[in-house]
This record gives structure tokens, sequence and C-alpha cells, in this order.
């Protein structure tokens, strides 16, 4: 059963850090500037991290090459003004709730949702940097559901509450391989499983990549793809993306706090995290 979000929430509160005048980090050398389309964003700028600039007076947070961090953050998005398809090509015309659309493909079935989205991101990664037997997720029966035995050939039988590996096909690693997994993963996984999977960690320790996740029927995840720092305070902001019902793609959430389209949210932000899609409790920051 999905356990992706429904409520769309818009609740603003006193954000930290000035709407305007946001620039260009420093450790960027790009001439784009003139093309931005907002304080936040470069136009043409085809990748997460080119397209956003930090508020101003904060700079990108750096990531180790090969990490998890890198990958979030060197994200593949359609051009400006892209709207959100749903996995039946209807267009989410929601513009007060995203920003940018991640290019990323997501099957023709409702079944990339918001924990789902998460799961697909974290094993595409995994995939590309070969580790293919860390690509395993728990399913809401608490079965972990590992890539490794699919490699081999190996094929769920589900029965009831009760899932076992059989024996199906020739050993093969595609990509196709992947998502015929990833499939059946959205299928049996959600929030549920994912949020009594992930460890918890503080928010003060948040990194690229750790996810907000609300187990429950309806539940709802969001990712943390990118951060930046005031090398002055050491204040930190974050950014967000999400997936919803139904399927859709992979979207960068605004903060609903600002009235420009604004994908920064302070780390400072209380007891509640509200993003243009839902309230999350401080403590339900996990990690991979």
């Amino acid at each position: 059963m999905k356990t992706s979000g429904l409520i769309h929430v818009i609740f603003g509160f006193t954000c930290l850090y000035a709407q305007t005048g946001c620039t260009q980090d420093a450790d960027k050398s790009n001439q784009q500037t003139a093309e931005a389309i907002t304080d936040y964003t470069i136009d043409s700028a085809a990748t997460l991290r080119s397209r956003f600039i930090p508020l101003q007076g904060y700079t990108h947070l750096p990531v180790e090459p090969g990490s998890f961090a890198q990958y979030l953050t060197t994200l593949p998005l359609k051009p400006a003004g892209s709207l959100v398809n749903t996995y039946n090509d209807y267009p989410k015309d929601s513009t007060d709730i995203y920003c940018a659309v991640v290019d990323m493909p997501i099957g023709e079935k409702d079944l990339h949702q918001c924990a789902d989205a998460v799961m697909h991101l974290r094993a595409e990664y995994l995939w590309q940097q070969k580790r293919f037997d860390e690509i395993a997720f728990d399913l809401t029966n608490g079965f972990k559901m590992q890539y490794s035995e699919w490699m081999q050939g190996k094929r769920l039988a589900v029965n009831g509450n009760t899932t076992t590996w059989v024996q199906k096909a020739s050993p093969s690693n595609t990509h196709d391989d992947l998502w015929a997994y990833l499939q059946v993963v959205f299928t049996y996984a959600g929030t549920l499983s994912l949020s009594r999977e992930l460890p918890a960690v503080p928010v003060e320790e948040m990194q690229i990549g750790d996810v907000f996740v609300f187990g429950g029927t309806p539940g709802h995840a969001v990712i943390v793809v990118d951060m930046a720092i005031d090398t002055v305070s050491g204040k930190k902001c974050f950014m967000l993306a999400q997936s919803y019902m139904p399927a859709q793609e992979i979207q960068i959430l605004i903060n609903p706090a600002y009235t420009e389209t604004c994908p920064w949210y302070p780390l400072e932000f209380g007891d509640v995290l509200t993003t243009s899609s839902w309230l999350f409790d401080r403590n339900a920051l996990k990690r991979f």
C-alpha cells in the first residue's frame, strides 16, 4: 500500500534570511548571472547546484567527489519553467509548491511517489558507483529486499504477508534490471518501512542526503539535496526534493515562508519544518 502524503499545507513562518540580494557563491566562475530569472536561480543552468544560488552571504557546502552528496547536487534539471508530469503525463500545475523538476524517468505506473523517489535516488547513486551489495530496502513487512539477490536472477514471491526469493531468471545487472527491481520495491515499501529502516539524526547534524520522513497512511518523505553555510555566522540552510501522489517526477520544493520562489530552508526552523507540501516534526530527520 502506498503511503505518500495527501495533504497540501501552506503555512508561513518568519524566515531568518534575507529574501533579496542573493548572490552567486564565490567558488563559481560561470558568467550567467545576467540570466538570473529570480534572486535564486540561473535560467540556463542544467544541474541543481549550478542553477540555484545560495542566499546572500552563504556558500554551498563542499561535497566529496563520488559521494551521495555530490550525486544529489549535480542532479540534472529540466529547463526552467518546466511543469512536473505525473506517471500518465498529466502536468502538475502547482508552481507554488516547486521551482524545478529533476530530469529522471519515473515509469508509467502509479508507483514513484514520495518514499519511492528517495529510494530511487539512493539506488541510482549506488548502482552508478557499482556498490551493488549496498542496494537494499526494507519492505513494509520487514523483509530486506537486496538487489544482489535480484542480480542473481531471483525474484520476489509474495504469499499474503510472507515474502521469499525464488530463482526465476538468469543472472543480469543492467539498468533495466535495476529499474525492474525498484518497481517491486516501490510496490511493497513506503514511508512506514523507510521510517523504521533509517536511523534518526539530529537536525543540527544534517547532511546532504538526509531524509525527513513521516511514516503513515498517508505519510510523506522529502530528501535534502543541497546545503549552504554562512561562513561568518556558521548558520546553514538546505534544499529539499520530493515526489508525491499520484506518482510524479521529482521536484525541488520552494520555501512557503517566502513570497518568491526560493528553495532554501533555514536549519533553525524551530520544532516543525513547514514545507510547501507537508509539516514535519524536527525529530523526523533520518539518514541512509
